[in-house]
């Protein structure tokens, strides 16, 4: 239980990675009446989460975990950056991560990509890389939808409603994780790619990307 309540720690908005800050190109989508209500939210996260970046970090973290070479791994995370703010947004969490991480526990933490520190730093819990894998998304998604919240702006329980339903979806994603190879990696979410790229041109921003 408590190598669980030390993970939970780690993904909360407790933790100082600045996670608030970021939106990953949902606050163009919302702008540009692609993400409008719940419904429409719920649509956008899915297609991240299966097609794009969510299967993607969740596959990198996975691969991390079982402990595949961390620096090799950053740079295939790097390839497969779609724009300068999805990189700035996945090295800032993970430079954060690690540097709280360390100031936590005294041992030093290499900064990497988001996933790959996490799936790094878990490797000394005694949690399955599926529940690992799982709870990073969780998070992932828990935080679009706060920003969803704040800025379409989406009522508290319509929020919570998007992001129950998602859980299928997580737990699926998670358990395939745990077999999936880096050289799978594919990305469909061709919509939220655009999302980010026109993010960093967009003239009013409450988020960094």
């Amino acid at each position: 239980m408590k190598d669980l309540l030390k993970l939970t720690q780690w993904l909360s908005p407790a933790f100082p990675l600045g996670s608030y800050a970021y939106s990953h190109g949902l606050e163009w989508a919302i702008s540009a009446g692609d993400v409008r209500d719940a419904d429409s939210l719920a649509e956008w996260l899915t297609d991240i989460l299966d097609l794009g970046s969510g299967r993607a970090d969740g596959t990198l973290l996975a691969a991390a975990h079982r402990g595949e070479d961390a620096m090799a791994l950053a740079d295939v995370a790097a390839a497969l950056a779609p724009s300068k703010e999805r990189w700035d947004e996945t090295l800032a969490q993970g430079t954060a991560f690690s540097l709280a991480l360390g100031s936590l526990t005294g041992a030093p933490v290499p900064a990497c990509p988001f996933p790959i520190a996490v799936g790094v730093a878990a490797r000394d819990l005694s949690l399955l890389t599926r529940d690992v894998t799982a709870l990073y998304l969780h998070s992932f998604a828990s935080n679009l939808v706060s920003a969803a919240v704040r800025f379409v702006p989406l009522g508290q329980n319509a929020g919570q409603r998007v992001l129950s339903g998602l859980h299928p979806l997580i737990t699926r994603i998670a358990g395939e994780s745990v077999t999936a190879q880096v050289r799978e990696i594919a990305n469909s979410a061709l919509r939220g790619d655009m999302a980010s790229m026109q993010h960093e041109h967009q003239d009013v921003r409450l988020f960094k990307t």
